[in-house]
């Protein structure tokens, strides 16, 4: 395949590793700049704002649009890392099935790909912005896993604390 015609938006093609990563983290970047827009934009689009704490149609519509969209390119990521496999891209309907999809995910992101060609094309070149962000990615999973496990220790580290400061006084 060439790679003119390679656009990551279109389901023909193949992701390596990297590449899948970092078009997850560049849509899910977008995903949260829209949702911002949206909220700051659209009236009532943030329901802590509004009078009876409900949103407006339009603001609805709008998310559900934003939604569909996430899930479109989640699928077309998804199905360009498994030609990457030499799998069809039907096995991402696997993403539907509880449990399975779990391990499915961790299987999209940890199997290499093939490194020569197969049916879905040549092995694409992963760019260099592309690396960058699939390490920023893989450095935020760390970050947040991390900030999972410190922060409720640290929240019970204080309160601890301030028992003990109680009961010596």
């Amino acid at each position: 395949m060439s790679n003119l015609n390679d656009s990551a938006l279109n389901a023909g093609g193949r992701f390596g590793r990297r590449s899948y990563l970092a078009w997850n983290m560049l849509m899910g970047f977008c995903l949260m700049l829209v949702g911002i827009l949206a909220a700051v934009i659209l009236p009532g689009a943030n329901p802590f704002l509004s009078p009876d704490g409900s949103l407006p149609m339009l603001s609805l519509v709008v998310m559900g649009l934003i939604y569909i969209a996430a899930i479109y390119f989640s699928i077309i990521f998804l199905i360009r890392r498994l030609h990457d496999r030499n799998h069809s891209g039907w096995l991402s309907l696997l993403m539907l099935v509880p449990i399975a999809n779990i391990l499915f995910a961790l299987y999209a992101l940890f199997a290499p790909g093939n490194r020569d060609s197969n049916q879905f094309g040549h092995a694409r070149t992963t760019r260099g912005w592309e690396n960058v962000l699939a390490i920023l990615y893989i450095l935020l999973i760390v970050l947040g896993i991390a900030a999972a496990i410190a922060v409720p220790s640290y929240q019970d580290y204080v309160n601890r604390a301030k028992q003990a400061t109680l009961q010596q006084q």
